[in-house]
């Protein structure tokens, strides 16, 4: 177990809850959360050791009235980065936000306000999305003379398709509302996103861990394999999960018909 509340956080803010679910807060309003490269290494260190800390599902939001704005770009002007520099700065994004990924937890984001450029990257590198009615998504990249680093070609390609995302950065077009749920960009709009985000979280968190880790991990790693391997990773994980003792009671449940039944609102 790793206590991530004794972290060296300075630009995120953690806290746990006792029902294992963690609140990790952008806490760069006045940037409206911009990325800087303090900021991603913290995003590295605290989702490295959020699997091996008891978590069982993480709401990520943001201070302010923005979710985040994307790349810090005042730091990068400043910083005059060379190319070799910059691709460095980009490796250590896709290291935080595979770690995101992949960390077999539930991270459930809370958006408002912009979610833009490296921003969505962020928002495309967590489990299930949640949009408030002031949400908008925007790669603005093409108009700014730059080109995404952070993993929008791998994630938000995944979620609005080839297209849709190459129309996004060469016009700037942004997506809000219903139509932002339409094209994959967020899973749920509501009024009070973080509510919902912490709902989804406590919901989430009532299932074993193991499937969590499941769906948060393996999926993803098999939409990477050619179709035969994936048919073989899938049963291998699927022999593992569907026997684990954990789930039997369950099993059991649904049997006896004592057990929640899926059934629409």
């Amino acid at each position: 177990m790793t206590a991530i509340d004794d972290l060296p956080l300075r630009l995120l803010k953690v806290s746990t809850d006792a029902d294992g679910i963690a609140t990790v807060t952008l806490n760069r309003p006045e940037k409206r959360n911009a990325l800087n490269a303090a900021t991603v290494e913290e995003l590295v260190t605290l989702f490295s050791a959020i699997p091996r800390a008891g978590i069982r599902a993480v709401v990520l939001r943001a201070e302010g009235a923005h979710f985040c704005a994307g790349l810090d770009l005042v730091e990068h002007l400043n910083a005059d980065r060379t190319p070799a520099e910059f691709m460095q700065i980009c490796l250590r994004w896709h290291e935080a936000f595979n770690k995101m990924e992949y960390s077999g937890v539930p991270i459930i984001a809370a958006l408002k306000g912009a979610v833009v450029g490296g921003g969505l990257e962020l928002a495309s590198a967590v489990h299930i999305r949640v949009a408030d009615h002031g949400t908008y998504f925007a790669l603005p990249e093409g108009q700014r003379g730059l080109f995404t680093g952070g993993g929008a070609t791998i994630r938000v390609a995944d979620l609005v398709g080839k297209a849709r995302m190459i129309d996004m950065m060469l016009t700037g077009r942004i997506y809000r509302g219903e139509e932002a749920v339409s094209v994959g960009l967020c899973q749920y709009l509501v009024d009070d996103s973080e509510a919902r985000a912490m709902e989804l979280a406590r919901a989430v968190a009532a299932n074993t861990p193991l499937a969590n880790f499941a769906v948060c991990s393996a999926i993803s790693h098999m939409q990477n394999m050619s179709a035969l391997d994936a048919a073989y990773a899938e049963s291998m994980v699927a022999g593992i999960v569907n026997t684990q003792p954990a789930a039997k009671g369950r099993l059991a449940a649904f049997a006896d018909k004592t057990g929640a039944r899926v059934r629409p609102d």
